[in-house]
């Protein structure tokens, strides 16, 4: 049985990871903000010394994309210098470390699915950052880091774009939806079943992109809500991203290929609208107290 140490353990992927892996009846410790900021670089090395795990998923992060943009050193200290430390106190352990990364590091202005061998050039302060964390685990584990891409999360732990929607279709008459980006809708659920897969796998260390089958635009993703919601989907209607800006250029297709993910003979993630399906009985569950998950148009849901 492999020791594991989530940190970032109370967002919404660190939630769902921990209790998936429980479930699995492995040896995790969570280490949520408050155990554990991955800024400190001393206290790092410290819970690691303590816990001595085989495997760490680095799921804390700054998540706030438009903040980051005039607060980029703050979201740099997590998402890269954070990185970094983790990754060099697995080096000094030796655990192996999986890395959560985002979309965002890609530019978003190609037609075609992502690869991972494809050049990483972000468009915004918060993508900087994240791949900055990439190139630190890379960089400092090269035989035992993985770096797992992902998009568009949500969950039942924390404020995202379909929790938005399931409260928005209560409280207005319509709503207008970016209907010119595309990606893929990702169940934090989902994804910790890809993480522990990846694990028992022993696949090569690299770069992986996890996320939904399938690709949809933000509107699209809102009509299938409100379909499962019975409510009428006529009520969500489009818009372009022109008619929303937003401090931080959005990404028009941040679709992500799964190449290195299918040539370690790794399941694939169910297509979005499988995986939405499965999802929307926890996702009402938790609507009761869910907190505001943003603007009415669109919320970037981050991993972490």
């Amino acid at each position: 049985m492999s020791r594991w140490v989530i940190t970032g353990a109370g967002g919404m992927l660190g939630r769902d990871l921990v209790a998936a892996l429980e479930r699995a009846g492995q040896d995790v410790a969570g280490l949520a903000h408050r155990d554990l900021d991955v800024t400190d670089e001393a206290a790092v090395r410290a819970a690691l010394r303590y816990h001595r795990p085989d495997i760490v998923v680095n799921c804390a992060a700054w998540t706030r994309v438009d903040d980051a943009e005039t607060h980029e050193e703050e979201a740099l200290a997590v998402n890269g210098h954070g990185a970094g430390h983790v990754a060099a106190a697995c080096a000094d352990g030796g655990a192996r470390l999986v890395q959560i990364s985002s979309d965002y590091v890609f530019g978003g202005d190609t037609r075609r699915p992502y690869l991972e061998t494809d050049d990483a050039r972000p468009r915004t302060a918060y993508g900087r950052t994240k791949l900055a964390g990439e190139q630190a685990v890379l960089r400092l584990l090269p035989g035992t880091g993985y770096v797992l891409r992902t998009a568009w999360l949500y969950g039942a732990h924390g404020p995202n774009f379909v929790r938005t929607m399931i409260r928005l279709e209560r409280e207005r008459p319509a709503v207008n939806v970016v209907d010119d980006q595309h990606g893929q809708p990702t169940w934090t659920v989902d994804l910790a079943r890809g993480i522990i897969a990846l694990e028992r796998s022993r696949a090569a260390p690299g770069v992986y992109h996890t996320s939904s089958s399938g690709s949809v635009t933000w509107f699209g993703l809102a009509r299938e809500i409100f379909g499962l919601l019975g409510a009428d989907a006529a009520r969500v209607r489009p818009i372009t991203t022109m008619e929303y800006p937003s401090p931080a250029p959005r990404p028009a297709c941040s679709v992500l290929g799964h190449d290195a993910w299918a040539a370690a003979d790794l399941e694939p993630l169910p297509g979005w609208q499988v995986s939405l399906r499965r999802a929307f009985p926890e996702l009402l569950a938790a609507r009761a107290g869910a907190p505001p998950g943003g603007g009415a148009l669109r919320l970037e849901a981050r991993p972490g």
